[in-house]
């Protein structure tokens, strides 16, 4: 399997390639995506496998990985929708932001992270090595929740929300 992920600049411009651990130890840029999934005023949340390299545990978007080197986005997303939850959905990059965050376990998110939105509410398969649980949540209700319980929510879900959010309200 290929483990390269993209590095890029602040551009989102092609500098490189690094094996994905690699990356996350060494603090590099590396482009990323996630996937928001909404259907009838609710969005698709997975609890992070425990086991995974960090924020185990965590709810977070639908669906998040990186596009392997020589991968387009499109390609990326379409693959790992289909690894991680079973479906294949027709998912559009609404936004992309910056963020980096640093975890305990010595690793660094430092990502490019394109954001895609879609609509589905067919049936959900999840990866039981990515995923602990899925649950669809009242949009109402995740919004309270996140204020309530920020804790229990990854990094970046956190900090592409209010923007997906307010896409959806427009």
């Amino acid at each position: 399997m290929n483990n390269e992920i993209i590095l890029v600049d602040l551009d989102d411009k092609i500098i490189g390639r690094g094996e994905k651990m690699w990356v996350h130890l060494h603090d590099k840029l590396h482009r990323a995506f996630s996937v928001f999934i909404v259907s009838n005023n609710k969005m698709l949340l997975q609890k992070r496998n425990i086991k995974k390299y960090h924020s185990g545990g965590l709810w977070a978007n639908a669906c998040c990985s990186h596009p392997r080197y020589g991968e387009s986005l499109e390609e990326a997303v379409d693959r790992r929708l289909q690894e991680e939850l079973g479906i294949s959905a027709d998912a559009k990059e609404i936004f992309h932001f910056v963020y980096r965050t640093s975890f305990e376990e010595g690793l660094t998110e430092f990502e490019y992270d394109h954001v895609f939105l879609c609509e589905y509410s067919g049936k959900i398969v999840p990866s039981k090595d990515e995923i602990e649980t899925v649950k669809w949540i009242d949009i109402a209700e995740l919004k309270n929740d996140v204020l309530e319980n920020p804790k229990n929510y990854a990094s970046w879900f956190l900090m592409s929300l209010p923007r997906v959010l307010e896409i959806l309200e427009r």
